[in-house]
């Protein structure tokens, strides 16, 4: 029985069993960390500013200026445990930070979803594999293995 190493953020080892193999080590990209950081302060300042106009405030940049200072330093500040969630794809699972466990079989459905990949599994549990580089291809490499399995 091999072991995969321990998970960064929260310690966690997942041993494999003896019939599985490892396929693919899913890690979050940082340029897309960034970027959906990027996009969400640039939606909420917009947000901000419209009301504090529709509020008819004096100084209605304060609003954006606050929002795109709290979401950069919320995604500096989480930066480390966003981009140490790996995923690990096997023949049987998934594998998830904090040992959360999905398998394959179990799995109704698997798709893109804003830069991660959502996988739904038939009890209705929803998972995220996020900030990935290319969600298409992990989708399909998902789909691949729980072909694989039938």
């Amino acid at each position: 029985m091999s072991e995969l190493p321990r998970d960064s953020i929260f310690g966690v080892t997942v041993p494999l069993d003896s019939d599985e193999r490892l396929l693919a080590s899913l890690t979050p990209d940082a340029g897309v960390y960034w970027r959906s950081n990027g996009v969400m302060a640039v939606v909420f300042a917009g947000l901000a500013g419209v009301a504090l106009v529709v509020m008819q405030q004096p100084a209605p940049w304060v609003g954006p200026l606050g929002a795109v200072l709290a979401i950069g330093l919320r995604a500096a500040y989480l930066r480390s445990e966003a981009l140490g969630e790996v995923w690990r794809l096997t023949n049987r699972r998934m594998l998830g930070p904090a040992g959360r466990i999905v398998p394959l079989s179990s799995l109704k459905e698997v798709r893109p979803f804003f830069g991660a990949v959502q996988l739904v599994t038939q009890g209705g549990d929803k998972h995220l594999v996020k900030y990935q580089l290319d969600a298409v291809s992990v989708v399909a490499a998902i789909t691949k293995a729980k072909a694989a399995r039938k």
